[in-house]
């Protein structure tokens, strides 16, 4: 199994980067949390990981906080959580966020989330209380925007939000909503729309 890499990063393509590891290429899915914390491409970077093998694929899983590895690997043991669910868990917000809304009971913001619905909502709530009861105890570090300039970041927010679960129109209405000249970058254009569903 493959617990960590330490890498040069060479491609980002939320929501999927490629790390060179001594002339291999890793491809990896990461979070939207992890994607604005990676360095510029080219530089080291260094990830823990969770290794998932199905039927049809096998996908090595990315992440900068071991802390989301972890609620990864929790929310993926809820039934009806599936890795695809648990990577758009955590790029709508970060742990800490998801503890607060269990916490708080609060399924408005998990129902604002691309393919979490009341029921499932509800079922997180409640199977994950218990298990994340002691994390605001280690509050994790705010996360940084990653540098990079796509070409075309308006396609690049929404492909990545469609990666994530939202359909094209939904994408593309998110991304129209919160862009403006300010954003430089598709990361910060992808954090905003991600921010404007949790807010709604």
């Amino acid at each position: 199994m493959i617990g960590s890499l330490r890498g040069i990063l060479v491609a980002k393509q939320p929501p999927e980067i490629l790390v060179d590891v001594g002339g291999i290429g890793y491809e990896l899915q990461v979070p939207m949390t992890t994607l604005f914390q990676l360095p510029a491409l080219g530089q080291e970077v260094a990830l823990v990981t969770h290794f998932a093998v199905r039927e049809d694929a096998q996908v090595l899983y990315g992440f900068i906080d071991p802390r989301d590895r972890e609620l990864f690997r929790n929310l993926v043991r809820v039934s009806g959580v599936g890795p695809k669910l648990a990577l758009a868990i955590l790029s709508g917000m970060d742990a800490d966020s998801f503890v607060r809304c269990v916490q708080r009971d609060d399924t408005a913001s998990l129902v604002a989330l691309p393919g979490v619905g009341r029921k499932t909502a509800e079922r997180l709530l409640v199977e994950m209380r218990d298990r994340l009861k002691d994390w605001l105890e280690d509050p994790a570090a705010a996360a940084t925007p990653a540098v990079g300039r796509p070409a075309d970041i308006t396609a690049d927010a929404e492909g990545a939000l469609v990666a994530l679960g939202y359909k094209p129109a939904e994408a593309a209405r998110l991304v129209a909503a919160v862009n403006d000249d300010s954003i430089g970058d598709s990361e910060e254009l992808i954090r905003r729309a991600l921010r404007s569903t949790v807010r709604a």
